[in-house]
């Protein structure tokens, strides 16, 4: 089912199954969110949790027994219940359950809140522990941009630009997107600014770390941008479709990494996973910001 929220300036659709967005429209009816394509990819904005990309051979052990999970966990594929709707916003939740505890040994409550206020669509993510024993999980976004966002302009009229000069290093991935450890300085144009062309993705996804915390997809040809801005995200990626001229972009704030290539990781071991104590709630949120 399909749920909107919305004022003067932006028109928000949301899709219960996996709590994901599905529509941005501004008043004009300018959407900037891809809208999904059998041939491409029919995904639009997928939310990851309790894992960030690949597990080697999807597994994982905890306390010393072995779990399975898909590639960015599970919440993506399942529907999620309205907690609270108003005009503007809403949160969307779902509860651990025997299905979960199956392959994540946890007892949690996720919420997902969407609101809208100006230009701006801020994405927050609740993570309860309602347990005892510390919780283990990784968190992130994948909204896909439609690139070009005004007709008259191309895929390479676009860049993607942050928006202080930064040094950032790119995460080192198998060709099965699997970190490697060699991680490499990533030099950027000006020391902000990654021009767009198609065969950048031909490696699949561009992850860096020590990087400034917003970041615009824009062109100098045109008006139209959207920034993304992730104050408590360490790491971002961005990525479409490999080996293709898919008409899109994703920005992906993520808080944790995929497996090492050839390890089965320990979540308890594994660092840069959250960690959570029983009884407590883990907050974060960001925004999406439509220029026009």
């Amino acid at each position: 089912m399909y749920y909107t929220i919305k004022n003067e300036h932006l028109t928000v659709v949301i899709n219960d199954h996996g709590a994901e967005l599905h529509s941005i429209r501004t008043a004009d009816g300018t959407e900037y969110l891809w809208q999904g394509d059998p041939a491409i990819w029919t995904g639009q904005a997928p939310n990851l949790f309790p894992y960030v990309a690949r597990l080697t051979d999807k597994k994982f052990t905890f306390e010393g027994n072995e779990y399975s999970m898909k590639i960015h966990g599970f919440i993506n594929a399942v529907d999620l219940r309205v907690e609270k709707a108003e005009a503007d916003r809403i949160t969307f939740r779902y509860d651990s359950n025997e299905e979960t505890l199956a392959q994540f040994p946890f007892d949690f409550v996720y919420r997902i809140t969407y609101a809208v206020e100006g230009h701006v669509l801020t994405v927050r993510t609740d993570v309860e522990n309602p347990g005892t024993k510390r919780m283990f999980f990784g968190l992130g976004g994948h909204p896909g941009f439609n690139v070009p966002l005004e007709d008259g302009l191309t895929f390479e009229d676009y860049c993607i630009e942050f928006s202080q000069p930064s040094h950032p290093w790119r995460v080192g991935f198998t060709d099965d997107c699997y970190r490697n450890g060699q991680d490499q300085p990533y030099p950027l144009e000006d020391g902000v600014r990654i021009p767009l062309h198609h065969d950048l993705f031909d490696h699949d996804a561009i992850v860096l770390k020590n990087v400034d915390h917003c970041v615009t997809i824009r062109s100098d040809k045109g008006r139209r941008a959207v920034r993304v801005s992730y104050p408590d995200f360490p790491v971002i990626g961005f990525w479409h479709k490999p080996q293709m001229e898919a008409p899109y972009v994703c920005i992906e704030p993520w808080r944790s990494l995929p497996s090492r290539n050839g390890i089965v990781e320990d979540f308890a071991q594994q660092a840069d996973l959250v960690a959570l104590d029983g009884g407590k709630t883990y907050t974060n949120a960001w925004t999406i910001e439509i220029i026009e």
